[in-house]
């Protein structure tokens, strides 16, 4: 793919730069290698304010066309709207926790972030949790200073032989995994997107997250902190995990529910915890795990070594100042790189093959081994590599969260042996344009297909064998039917009672009487008790929420 900024950038005429310096603001604490990178940059005009909140930093933003924040500074929707110039915002780390990523694309602005900076500082973080947690060391360290010396209330264990289960196999997983391996830990991971084939090469046994959590003695999660992982380990986990197992969360706070995990601690049924981050940070009020003495905690020092801060901050600069003055983007999380001309011509398949993916990726359900795409029509004149990188960040938005972006959603998706195949077709008797879209895992297999509106505004078209017509925004009820009377009758009144307004509704089967898919366009989200509820209607086979 050709590298140049897009037009989403509005950038300025080159004659008006020679003149007009580009004006940057950092707004957090960075290393002082990067902050000397961009200020010898002869383009850049560099401000440094940090410390401030939003409405202080909406009051400022207005001059600034880039901005250069680490997790402190929160970016929100208005300072976004303040921000008359802006166009590139640079997040020096993995997460975007406290960027609002849509508002920006929304005003054109490029959001970047630096992926791998922290991994090795992150999984480093881990494994020194995990050993302190095995043997007591900050409580024994804290008991000797006190003056006591109380070998037999710090005895610990062995690392050697004990199974290690690891929720996420990401780049910080398998590092983690590497270092577990060399202490002689049986390693076990739940990933849906890593194959078996993959596990094998790491010598890693997959497995999926009961057993994970029925076999492990020690049990660390490497997921972002998406709506599908928020409190994924809660009471029915805990209580389902082995007695005396040890819990370690360097990923996101709210991963884990920090009250259940503090009731199941003081059970006895968890042995201990380690956690470096929290579902509040800074704390306002007291944590409930930080007190107890079974718990070794730390304020959020995964990424804080040396080499991480300079790495993260080097790549962040150079990416921002790359951005701002025409020399390409790279690590953009809302945008690939194309030239404006293509832009223009794909942009509308680029966001249809990202909604397209998010549908797959949540009817599928299970592990994906393999991402086959068909292009149809227009599209097979022009090269697509752009749109197959935004259907895969689709397909791995919902587990590897804000990690995944337009330039690494490939190398993420091999780093898991998911194998992605590409096609193209003149025509289909159906759709002049088509992008069809199936993902095969687990001996079974899902397709969705989208084209674009009249207004060249996507839409979801097919899903599996079954003809459909529906906006992929919001949220999308899909329900697996019988096409019998009555159904529809029953889930209105069931949504009404439930107090979920019905935005759209679209229906397909493939004969009078016969199976059915019916997608049902929803203002608010579905919680799991209705969801179960319109499950058992009659008639309904299946009903996932889908949400975009």
């Amino acid at each position: 793919m050709s590298t140049a900024v897009s037009t989403m950038t509005g950038a300025p005429k080159a004659a008006a730069r020679a003149t007009t310096k580009v004006k940057v603001l950092i707004a957090d604490k960075l290393s002082e290698d990067g902050i000397r990178l961009l200020k010898e940059d002869p383009g850049l005009e560099v401000d440094i304010k940090t410390g401030l909140g939003p409405k202080d930093l909406a009051a400022i933003i207005g001059p600034y066309e880039g901005l250069v924040v680490r997790s402190s500074t929160k970016v929100t929707a208005e300072v976004i709207a303040a921000a008359e110039r802006l166009r590139v915002i640079g997040r020096a780390g993995v997460g975007l926790d406290n960027v609002d990523a849509d508002a920006a694309t929304k005003r054109g602005i490029i959001v970047m972030n630096v992926p791998a900076g922290n991994t090795i500082s992150t999984a480093e973080h881990t494994f020194t949790l995990l050993l302190a947690l095995a043997r007591h060391i900050p409580q024994s360290n804290a008991s000797l200073r006190q003056g006591q010396w109380e070998r037999g209330k710090f005895v610990g264990t062995e690392l050697f032989g004990k199974t290690l289960g690891i929720v996420g196999l990401g780049k910080i997983g398998t590092e983690v995994a590497t270092r577990a391996q060399a202490f002689g830990m049986t390693v076990i991971a739940s990933d849906p997107f890593l194959t078996s084939e993959r596990a094998q090469q790491l010598e890693i046994q997959l497995t999926d997250l009961k057993t994970l959590y029925a076999t492990a003695d020690f049990i660390t999660v490497h997921t972002p902190l998406t709506a599908e992982t928020k409190h994924l380990i809660g009471r029915e986990e805990l209580a389902a995990m082995k007695p005396g197992v040890r819990l370690i969360n360097c990923a996101r706070g709210g991963i884990i529910d920090e009250q259940a995990l503090h009731d199941a601690i003081v059970s006895g049924h968890v042995a201990g915890a380690a956690i470096d981050v929290y579902e509040e940070e800074p704390p306002t009020s007291p944590n409930p795990l930080v007190g107890l003495p079974q718990v070794v905690a730390t304020p959020h020092l995964g990424a804080s070594t040396e080499e991480a801060q300079y790495n993260v901050a080097i790549e962040v600069v150079k990416q921002v100042a790359d951005a701002l003055l025409g020399r390409g983007i790279r690590n953009a999380v809302n945008m690939p790189s194309l030239d404006a001309q293509t832009l223009r011509v794909l942009q509308p398949y680029i966001t249809l093959g990202e909604k397209l993916g998010v549908v797959a990726a949540q009817l599928s359900g299970g592990k994906i081994a393999e991402v086959r795409v068909t292009y149809v029509g227009e599209l097979t004149s022009h090269d697509t590599s752009s749109v197959t990188l935004a259907i895969l960040k689709g397909i791995l938005q919902p587990v590897v969260g804000e990690r995944v972006n337009y330039v690494n959603a490939s190398l993420i998706a091999a780093e898991r042996g998911v194998k992605v195949v590409e096609a193209k077709a003149s025509r289909l008797d159906e759709f002049a344009n088509l992008l069809a879209l199936e993902v095969r895992g687990d001996g079974q297999a899902t397709a969705v297909s989208g084209t674009l509106s009249a207004r060249r505004e996507p839409r979801v078209v097919k899903i599996d064998r079954y003809f459909v017509e529906v906006a992929p925004e919001g949220y999308l009820l899909v329900i697996r039917n019988q096409d019998k009377p009555g159904l529809i009758g029953a889930l209105g009144t069931l949504l009404g009672e439930a107090k979920i307004n019905i935005a759209g509704m679209s229906n397909g089967r493939d004969e009078p009487g016969g199976q059915a898919v019916t997608v049902v366009t929803i203002d608010n989200p579905v919680p799991p008790a209705v969801l179960d509820k319109v499950k058992k209607l009659r008639h309904v086979l299946d009903a996932k929420l889908i949400t975009l």
